[in-house]
């Protein structure tokens, strides 16, 4: 990623913490559920194995956490972060562990590093706060609050949303996948704002992207069994492998029919295991940035060091979370 980074950083000035050092130390962070960078900075201070894995000597100065914060952005953008993720995924192309037959897709809520305080009328007209200070309080009992009308004054991209009914509204970003049936690998990921099409456009972009072979199958669950989206499926020459809904279902005997489908079906169930992964683990559950770009550029990273865990998992690798 040399020539990537070369555009980021200037030849002139005092030297910078080097990009392949904020990436790797970045993957410690998610994989071992460092919530902070001040936690993630002491922690490889006095760990050696974390020293010797980012490239610091035993005797090397440390950088400071609003340093390491403040580089660490540079490289915080969907496009470099895609690049790395395409790296990744080009290491378990090389060790033959990507087929291009089956295919799953699901997405998740990523929470938004934003209070539901802060989500007010756009025209002004909201209630005033009833006390002053840092946290003050605000009474919205009995407003009507909807992404037409309001907005996050603290991350306007995000929306108010709810995935399910009986659930609780909240501030989020959705985030998307695409896995490989055979490995469970990611091998397409998105980012988009909140609505109740997103799923289903985030996955035909991630399938005109990755999925190239004709006659290829997507497995997926009732949320996308949509007419549209099956016609958009078949277009592109991907069997929907989509589960039935009990009414107005857009899949027939054509695709039930086979027991392929039926296994597809049950496979696709292991998606959940990515996201469950990325959000213990990855800290996906809440994001620690704001604006679609910069959570973008964290599940693209939160994903493909998924990637590497698996395939260490794959090769029989390991590495301890003590």
């Amino acid at each position: 990623m040399d020539s990537e980074f070369s555009v980021l950083y200037s030849k002139r000035g005092r030297q910078s913490i080097p990009p392949e050092r904020l990436l790797r130390a970045s993957l410690l962070q998610i994989l071992f559920s460092i919530r902070s960078e001040r936690q993630l900075v002491q922690q490889i201070d006095f760990n050696l194995l974390y020293r010797w894995f980012v490239g610091l000597t035993m005797d090397a100065e440390v950088w400071d956490h609003s340093t390491f914060t403040a580089n660490r952005d540079r490289l915080l953008n969907e496009k470099i972060t895609r690049v790395f993720f395409g790296r990744v995924l080009a290491l378990a192309e090389w060790q033959e562990l990507v087929s291009d037959d089956h295919f799953s897709v699901d997405g998740t809520l990523i929470e938004a590093w934003a209070s539901m305080k802060r989500f007010q009328p756009k025209d002004g007209a909201g209630k005033p706060p009833e006390d002053g200070g840092r946290n003050p309080t605000v009474d919205f009992k009995g407003e009507k609050r909807s992404n037409d009308t309001h907005e996050s004054t603290t991350d306007p991209d995000a929306r108010i949303y709810k995935k399910s009914k009986g659930d609780k509204s909240v501030l989020c970003y959705m985030g998307h996948a695409l896995m490989e049936n055979r490995t469970g690998l990611v091998v397409d990921t998105q980012t988009t704002i909140t609505s109740g099409s997103a799923e289903r456009e985030a996955a035909k972009s991630m399938c005109k992207r990755s999925i190239l072979k004709a006659g290829a199958t997507l497995g997926a669950d009732k949320g996308y069994d949509v007419g549209e989206f099956v016609d958009a499926l078949r277009g592109m020459k991907i069997t929907p492998h989509v589960a039935q809904k009990k009414v107005g279902s857009a899949i027939d005997g054509r695709t039930t029919r086979h027991a392929g489908y039926r296994q597809s079906l049950k496979i696709r169930k292991r998606i959940e295991e990515v996201f469950g992964w990325a959000k213990t683990v990855g800290g996906l559950r809440k994001t620690r940035f704001r604006g679609l770009d910069r959570v973008s550029a964290q599940t693209n990273f939160t994903f493909a060091a998924y990637n590497l865990v698996r395939m260490g998992t794959i090769f029989g690798w390991h590495y301890s979370t003590a």
